[in-house]
């Protein structure tokens, strides 16, 4: 069981001093009012320069001498309390932790106490928000003047969250939450904040019950970053956007599995059956925009990642969203991007440990699926090979998906569980492999998991 103290280890802040952080903002304070084995408090307080928002990076001043005091910038606080909160705690947020590795994905006791916190929605919105991500949530009006109780209540609310959450969730979770209860922004919303909120969101926003609200206030209502952004939930879930209300609740299924959206737990999945396996070298077959690539990268345990797509447009998106370009350079080293397509024989796919498919094959014509097997079992011929496809069968388990319909309308095909044992089957027996299947996503008994997963190993000659 952890002490609270190593609180300090995840959020890279030594308990025994205090630290201040220049922002774009004004001045973040972090501080320890109390740090012991039993329990430790981390308080972060910013300090608005109003004077230097007005001026702007470039030092630039207007034409009247009260221009620093006078000017319609909207002072929005809490966009600016989470622009601190991601520049003091940019590593924690990402759930990196060299030190103490074995805490970063561990749930915690947790308790986040925000004295005054705008809620466009009262405190009912502050549930509606919190509550789906594992929070127990109290939140209180304050009155707008204790000394003049008819004046009632402001849209201020004192919250107090408490529950067993991963560290690295918590502080996504305010960081997209708190400005989108406030429903403004102290800046001009442009294409990044898309990548931002799916950055910060990424395993927990698709499933969220309120994501479209979310996603609205996040991206200030604008409609075509909204509808980008939504798009994006859809490939990453594997659906299309106006069937992002597809998922059933069953009772018998934990809250945790239910919340977690279908795309993380491919990818866990994946990593986890690589990890299994002992690659060491790994090449993402058909990486689109780099959702799995985005993780490989931060296993030091693989010494080279091959990304390949058939689409520029993919991989000049997955250079974007992996920053490259401020990637560190003992993981830039680590990676490489190439554009091929996976029914042709490419020699760059040799020599690997491990190749993934993750929902590839059923975007192929049948017909092409062959010369597929020839490329990647036959040439490249990895000591593992790891496919995902959808299972057909657990499609009725989505209510808004009409009889017959695919997933996603790209979709060529989609296998049963004997389908795809069957093919797995004969590709492992011509080639020289086994394979073993495992499920992903809730297993249901009558219909199978909404995933299936096969991995393939080359028989020893």
């Amino acid at each position: 069981m952890p002490q609270a103290s190593d609180l300090g280890y995840l959020l890279h802040k030594h308990p025994d001093r205090a630290q201040s952080v220049d922002t774009s903002v004004g001045t973040a304070h972090v501080f320890w009012p109390e740090s012991s084995p039993e329990r430790a408090t981390v308080a972060l307080l910013l300090e608005v320069d109003p004077i230097a928002l007005v001026r702007g990076k470039g030092g630039r001043d207007s034409g009247f001498s009260l221009a620093q005091y006078v000017n319609d910038r909207p002072y929005a606080a809490t966009s600016m309390l989470a622009v601190a909160l991601s520049k003091v705690f940019r590593t924690a947020m990402t759930g990196r932790c060299d030190a103490r590795p074995d805490l970063v994905r561990q749930p915690l006791p947790l308790e986040v106490v925000i004295p005054a916190l705008p809620s466009r929605g009262g405190p009912a919105l502050v549930q509606q928000l919190f509550g789906p991500l594992g929070w127990t949530v109290s939140a209180e009006p304050v009155p707008l003047d204790e000394t003049v109780p008819a004046w009632g209540m402001s849209p201020y609310c004192q919250v107090r969250l408490t529950g067993d959450v991963v560290l690295a969730d918590a502080l996504t979770h305010l960081y997209v939450l708190i400005p989108v209860l406030d429903d403004t922004k102290h800046y001009w919303v442009s294409d990044d904040e898309v990548d931002k909120l799916l950055r910060a969101g990424g395993t927990w926003l698709a499933g969220h019950p309120e994501r479209e609200l979310i996603t609205r206030r996040y991206l200030a209502h604008q409609r075509s970053l909204v509808q980008s952004a939504v798009g994006r939930l859809a490939e990453v879930d594997d659906a299309d956007p106006d069937q992002l209300d597809n998922a059933v609740v069953d009772d018998t299924v934990s809250d945790i599995v239910m919340r977690t959206p279908l795309a993380v737990l491919r990818t866990r999945a994946v990593v986890d059956a690589l990890t299994a396996e002992g690659a060491r070298t790994v090449v993402d077959l058909g990486c689109g925009e780099g959702a799995l690539l985005r993780e490989l990268i931060g296993d030091v345990a693989l010494t080279r990642v091959l990304g390949v797509d058939v689409s520029h447009r993919a991989l000049r998106l997955a250079t974007k969203r992996l920053r490259l370009d401020r990637m560190p350079d003992s993981q830039r080293a680590r990676l490489e991007l190439a554009q091929s397509s996976a029914t042709y024989r490419d020699d760059r796919l040799a020599g690997f440990d491990a190749l993934v498919l993750m929902e590839v094959i059923e975007h192929l014509d049948l017909p092409r699926l062959p010369a597929l097997v020839t490329s990647v079992f036959g040439r490249a011929r990895p000591t593992s090979v790891l496919v995902t496809t959808p299972n057909v069968e657990h499609n009725v388990r989505y209510e808004r998906l009409e009889a017959g319909s695919k997933r996603h309308a790209d979709h060529r095909f989609e296998w049963t569980r004997d389908e795809f044992r069957a093919w797995a089957g004969d590709v492992a027996a011509e080639h020289g492999y086994t394979v073993r299947h495992l499920p992903i996503g809730f297993d249901d008994a009558e219909v199978g998991p909404p995933t299936q997963l096969a991995v393939f190993r080359r028989v020893a000659t």
